[in-house]
């Protein structure tokens, strides 16, 4: 009995010591106020990328052709597809009554003309006239000569240039092109009545376009329209040509945001002696870009974005402060940024919304 007891006390001690061991030794769990992040400091420099911007490919010129005068369509030489020069006749309208104007105020110059030669030659031999046997001609038959000289004269004129007018609209029955192109409309056909307003269901009579040179288009946001470097050379590639890519000049910009969506109207020239390429083609356009001189570089990945606002998380004495800012040039795994920050001051590296304001970190 006396052994039993025994044995029950030292039971009770051996469990007594066990749970003294188990309260003063509690399992360890770290806080987030005593996490360590990694920093990065604030670098103030200009960070030079580039954009990737979607554009669009126009012929570099573009116009609709019409006659400017009226008349049937007698012969048309070109159709859809034709490469033209400058220069070269594209259609030819019948009008009689532009070709009867013309030859009517043919007939009248030269009427004129031979008036004024008549008069011309009369008051010519009157001055010599006069000038031999002084005396013989009064000075008012004299001056009435030149007087008749000199309205014929005016007369001539006034027909030579009406007989050149009336030549003018006889050329315009001649449609020529305006410059190097293609046809890549035709909706009109020989015997239509054609005009300076004539249009068939909306469409020009012919569509000529260039298409050895080509202008892109595209739409730079504004935020980045002041950092296009001037001249500079832009690559692009189009869906119909994966993985061939072109290159094109900066040539001209708009200088002045749409203010639909806040951004520039921008143009690159680019050269298609192949053509390859098409007007009306969708491109991709990588675009470089100067960096502002006061922006502040940070690592991308410092930059938290909610719905609320963008922030990078600032560390000053071992705790966090939230500092709202913009985003501005990307390139690689840095970004600018532009807020209330310093060059020199340390922002958390890899940053998310967990990261609370205020809070103490080492």
């Amino acid at each position: 009995m006396k052994n039993m007891t025994a044995n029950w006390m030292m039971l009770g001690l051996l469990a007594g010591l066990a749970a003294c061991h188990s309260a003063a030794a509690p399992e360890y769990k770290a806080t987030a106020h005593e996490r360590q992040y990694q920093l990065a400091k604030v670098v103030q420099q200009p960070l030079s990328g580039s954009i990737r911007l979607p554009g669009t490919l126009e012929a570099f010129q573009k116009v609709s052709i019409y006659p400017r005068v009226n008349g049937f369509v007698s012969r048309i030489m070109v159709d859809r597809g034709s490469r033209v020069k400058k220069g070269q006749v594209l259609l030819v309208l019948e009008a009689p009554e532009i070709t009867q104007q013309y030859y009517a105020a043919q007939s009248k110059y030269i009427q004129a003309a031979a008036m004024y030669a008549a008069t011309k030659d009369n008051y010519e031999r009157t001055v010599a006239t006069a000038d031999e046997t002084p005396g013989t001609i009064s000075a008012h038959d004299l001056e009435l000569s030149k007087a008749r000289m000199l309205g014929d004269s005016a007369l001539m004129n006034s027909e030579q240039a009406n007989f050149r007018a009336r030549g003018v609209m006889r050329d315009y029955l001649t449609v020529t092109a305006p410059f190097d192109g293609v046809i890549t409309e035709r909706n009109i056909h020989p015997g239509a009545l054609v005009g300076p307003d004539t249009k068939v269901g909306d469409k020009p009579m012919l569509m000529l376009e260039q298409e050895d040179k080509l202008r892109l288009v595209l739409q730079v946001p504004e935020i980045y329209s002041g950092q296009l470097m001037g001249q500079s050379v832009v690559n692009f590639s189009v869906n119909a040509m994966p993985g061939k890519v072109f290159k094109g000049a900066v040539s001209r910009e708009a200088g002045t945001l749409n203010d639909r969506y806040r951004s520039e109207a921008v143009e690159v020239d680019v050269q298609n002696t192949s053509r390859e390429l098409k007007p009306g083609m969708y491109a991709e356009i990588t675009m470089p870009v100067n960096g502002s001189a006061s922006a502040l570089v940070v690592p991308a990945s410092a930059v938290v974005m909610s719905t609320e606002r963008k922030y990078v998380i600032v560390v000053k004495d071992h705790r966090t402060q939230w500092v709202d800012v913009q985003e501005g040039n990307h390139h690689n795994d840095s970004t600018e940024v532009f807020g209330n920050l310093k060059a020199g001051e340390e922002v958390v590296v890899r940053a998310t919304d967990e990261i609370k304001d205020g809070i103490a970190i080492h």
